[in-house]
C-alpha cells in the first residue's frame, strides 16, 4: 500500500486557501476606496462649514474662510515659496475645495476612479511637496501620509475597486464613459 505524498495534501489546501483569500482581495480593496472617499470628503465638509475638527466654524469657507490658507500659508521646505504664494487665493481655494468634492464622491461611488486616482494623487503629492520632508517637525524623514495615500489611489484605480460595492461597471457601460475610456 502506498503512503500518500503528504507534500501534494499540502500544495493543494495551500492553492485552496490561496484562492479564498484571493476572492476577498476586492472587497479589501472597495472597503479601502469607500473609507479614502469618506476621509476627502469629510476634509470638504469640515473646511466649507467649519465643524470644528481641523476648522474651526468662525474660518469655515461659507463663513469667508481659506481652505487652502493655514496649511500652504505656514508650509516651509524647498518649495515654501511657490506654495505660500498661492496660499488663500480664491483661484486656489476653489480648485481645492471641488477637488476634494469631487475625489470623495467619486470613490464613495465608486465612479469615475482612473480620474479621482489622477487628481488625488496628484493633490497628495503637491501636499506632500509642500511639507517637503526633513522639514522640522516631521516624524519621518522621507515618506509620509500623502504619499501612502497617493499610491493607494492609484492601486483602487488599477484593481477596479469601483466595480465592487460600487457603481464602476454600470458607469463604464454609459456611452460617454464608452466614447472617453480615462473617464472610466
Amino acid at each position: 500500500m502506498a503512503t500518500p505524498n503528504l507534500n501534494i495534501a499540502r500544495t493543494a489546501s495551500a492553492r485552496a486557501s490561496a484562492g479564498r483569500f484571493a476572492t476577498k482581495a476586492p472587497y479589501v480593496w472597495a472597503v479601502s476606496r469607500i473609507v479614502l472617499g469618506f476621509i476627502f470628503l469629510w476634509a470638504f465638509l469640515d473646511k466649507t462649514f467649519g465643524l470644528g475638527y481641523s476648522t474651526p466654524a468662525a474660518r469655515a469657507w461659507v463663513n469667508g474662510g481659506s481652505p487652502t490658507n493655514g496649511f500652504l500659508a505656514n508650509t516651509k521646505g524647498w518649495f515654501a515659496g511657490a506654495f505660500q504664494a498661492i496660499a488663500g487665493h480664491p483661484v486656489t481655494d476653489t480648485l481645492f475645495m471641488v477637488g476634494l468634492l469631487g475625489i470623495g464622491l467619486a470613490l464613495l461611488l465608486g465612479i469615475g476612479m482612473r480620474v479621482a486616482a489622477a487628481s488625488g494623487a496628484t493633490m497628495m503629492v503637491l501636499m506632500y511637496l509642500a511639507s517637503l520632508p526633513g522639514v522640522p517637525g516631521t516624524t519621518n524623514p522621507v515618506v509620509d501620509d500623502h504619499v501612502v495615500y497617493a499610491l493607494v489611489l492609484v492601486g483602487l484605480a488599477m484593481a477596479k475597486a469601483g466595480e465592487t460595492l460600487g457603481f464602476g461597471k454600470a458607469w463604464s457601460r454609459l456611452a460617454l464613459v464608452k466614447r472617453y475610456p480615462a473617464l472610466e
